[in-house]
Order: C-alpha cells, then structure tokens, then sequence
C-alpha cells in the first residue's frame, strides 16, 4: 500500500531531536550564508564598480559570485527556518523549485568555468590575440550562452522529474530535496527518459572536460617556458585560482554522485550536503580575494566608504 501512496509533500531529515541542538544548527548556518552573502556581494560590488578590474576575466568571475549566490541561497534558508520552527516538511512545488534551481546554477556555473578557462587559454597562449578574440561583445555572449545552457538543462531534468506522480516513501535523507531521492520515488517511465538526457548530457559533459584538461596542459606548457620567472608567477596567479575553483567544483559533482542515498546517520548526510551546497560558495571568494591583489585593493577601498567614508 505505501508503493501506491500519491505523495503530496516531503519530510525532510531533521539534525536532531533536541531543540537547543536545533537551534544552534540554525543559528550556525546562519553565521555561514551571511559571510557566504557577504563575502560574494563584496566580490561583485568591486568588480562592478572598479574600473581597474573591467575585463573579461573579472567580468566572468562577477557572474560567478551571483551563480554562488544563487546555489546557497537555494538551500540554506529553507533549512534554517526548518530548524528554528522544527518543520520537517516542505511541498512539491517547493522541492520542484530547489531542485530546477539547484541544476540550473550548478550547470551554468560549470558551463562558465570552461568559459573561463578559455578566456585564460587565450591571455597566456595567444597573448597578441587576446584583444581581438575577448571583445566585450563575444564576453556577453559567452556568459548569455553559459546562463541559457544551464537553464534549459535544467528545465529538461526537472519537468522529467514532476511531471508523472510521485508515490512511495515521502521521507528524503537529506537536508533539502536532492536528486536521487526524487528519483528514488519516481515512475519507470521518468527514469527511462531521465537515462537519456544523462547520457546525452554526459557525452557534452565528456567534450568539457576534454577542453578543460586540453586547455589547461597548454596553458601551463606555456607558463613554463617563459624566461622570466616574474612573468611564471604573473600568469600562474590569474589562472590557478580557477583551476582551484574547478577542482572544488568537481569534488563537489564526484560527492553528489557517489554519496549515500539511503539512511545514513545525519551528521553524515550534513557533511556531504556541506560539500557541494555550502564549501563551494564559501571558498570561492576566498580564493579570488587572498590570491589577486586587485580584487583586494578594490575591497579595501570598498570597506573604506561604508566604514570610514571621512
């Protein structure tokens, strides 16, 4: 009979059982998303307003700080208010929209770190070119192209996953609606549909990889080869903190993918959901910030006006 149960909502896992618990939980996620909120509204208030950092690599990065934004903020409010009310549900309309935001802003924002590996292929391997080939117009397009991929992705996987009914177990092992629990409780018929957008989307994702490794290799290839060691560290600290972003990005993907579906304790399940919703978001601005003077430059100058504007 529970295999033929229409589900209306899910139950999601609660950290504890304890109030007191539950409200330190909340009040520490909170402390997070508002140094994550400010961190990347910092970040993209510099590139913004700073004529200094108007280039494509910044230009690119500014789109980053919003799609981690995004990410965050599609998880971690849900799961504070859950907290502090000890409200373990949440609608399928409203995991429907946590999941297609979900998609949608990780698959834009790996669509834009090959963007912006290429922007880095062109500044260190073809230096003379950069100018012609990194116009403001082909940026635009390029971040349009990003945001449109990862939309339609998005509305593709999602509107698969809801548009048959749900029926089964409604309670979900995780902090938010996560994939393969929907799928968990999804017909034949969606998870039929489902393997073929996988795999057409896999041998996509394969060709991106590809580039990326192929870029990369030659990227570093020419590092190497300069005679100026001054030179080596210039070109080495604009493109290793988006080789560092990227491998965190893929350590996050690897987690999603291999981690746990079924009901595993739930300081477990919290770690793998820190992962790839919070770390991400979190060490981004961090990366960008300790390893580009520019950037700090700019938020000191920024800090300066709102705090000290005599």
């Amino acid at each position: 009979m529970d295999n033929c149960t229409i589900i209306l909502e899910f139950l999601l896992m609660e950290f504890s059982s304890i109030r007191e618990l539950q409200v330190l939980h909340a009040i520490l996620f909170l402390v997070i998303y508002m140094v994550v909120l400010i961190g990347n509204l910092l970040t993209f208030t510099a590139i913004v307003t700073d004529p200094h950092l108007h280039s494509p690599m910044y230009f690119f990065l500014s789109n980053l700080t919003l799609l981690d934004l995004g990410c965050i903020s599609v998880t971690v409010p849900k799961f504070i208010v859950n907290s502090l009310t000890a409200n373990k549900s949440i609608s399928i309309l409203g995991c429907a929209a946590q999941i297609f935001f979900l998609i949608f802003f990780d698959a834009t924002e790996f669509a834009m770190l090959v963007v912006m590996s290429y922007d880095r292929f062109v500044a260190i391997c073809h230096p003379l070119h950069y100018g012609v080939i990194m116009t403001p117009h082909h940026c635009l397009w390029a971040a349009l192209g990003s945001w449109t991929s990862g939309l339609v992705y998005s509305a593709l996987h999602t509107g698969n996953m809801f548009r048959l009914p749900l029926s089964g177990s409604n309670m979900i092992h995780q902090f938010f609606c996560d994939i393969p629990h929907v799928l968990k409780v999804s017909s034949s018929e969606v998870h039929n549909t489902e393997y073929v957008l996988l795999a057409t989307s896999s041998t996509l994702l394969l060709f991106c990889f590809g580039f990326l490794i192929i870029s990369y290799t030659y990227i570093f290839s020419t590092v190497f080869k300069m005679p100026s060691e001054e030179g080596r560290y210039k070109a080495l600290s604009t493109c290793s903190p988006q080789l560092i972003i990227l491998l965190l990005f893929l350590l996050a993907g690897i987690v999603t993918v291999l981690g746990p579906i079924s009901d595993t304790s739930p300081v477990q399940n919290l770690l793998i959901s820190m992962t790839y919703s919070i770390l991400p978001p979190f060490m981004n601005p961090i990366i960008y910030s300790l390893r580009n003077m520019k950037i700090k430059v700019a938020l000191r100058r920024i800090i300066k006006i709102i705090f000290f504007p005599k």
